[in-house]
């Protein structure tokens, strides 16, 4: 009877033990991920944007660098869609603005046809085309931003937030090359 009493106590902390172990590999995991997402947005333009984009992504947790450049890309991809249907509304309820935006609705379909897909593919592969598309998407909304100058509209943060996105995905990229 008493060998039976000592031995449910040791085993509840072998049990106890194998049920944190697993706990503790995932934490140093996640701790790692946490490092490499920190690492990297440190050699960024805009750490606190490049941070919060990552961790708001759950592919994140398991991704290298060149995820990481992928969930950048995908991001740019996100919020460039967002700001065509932007601009496609704001044409269409608002004639007048119809010609002052055209331009950069030009440009942001220039954006998701040719700029993020060469990124999307250039990653696996070879980064410099990546950068080269992600510079382009820079370049687009730097002058799609002349074109909404003056107006009154959600359209210019949206289209800075994408530039922006562009430049830290740029960085990432150059990370790799």
């Amino acid at each position: 009877m008493l060998s039976n009493l000592s031995y449910k106590p040791l085993m509840k902390i072998i049990l106890l033990l194998l049920l944190l172990s697993p706990s503790s590999l995932i934490v140093k995991a996640q701790h790692k991920t946490n490092n490499l997402i920190l690492d990297t947005c440190k050699k960024t333009p805009n750490y606190a944007l490049c941070v919060s984009t990552l961790r708001s992504n759950p592919r994140s947790s398991s991704a290298d660098v060149a995820g990481l450049g992928l969930i950048l890309v995908g991001a740019v991809k996100a919020k460039s869609t967002a700001g065509l249907r932007s601009i496609t509304e704001l044409s269409r309820s608002n004639p007048g603005l119809k010609r002052k935006v055209s331009q950069c609705m030009e440009e942001y379909k220039m954006i998701l046809s040719a700029f993020v897909p060469e990124a999307e593919q250039a990653i696996g592969g070879d980064p410099k085309f990546a950068e080269d598309g992600m510079n382009g998407i820079a370049d687009v909304t730097a002058r799609c931003v002349k074109s909404l100058q003056g107006l009154h509209t959600p359209l210019p943060s949206t289209n800075k937030l994408v530039h922006d996105l562009s430049l830290v995905a740029v960085s990432i990229i150059r990370i790799m090359l």
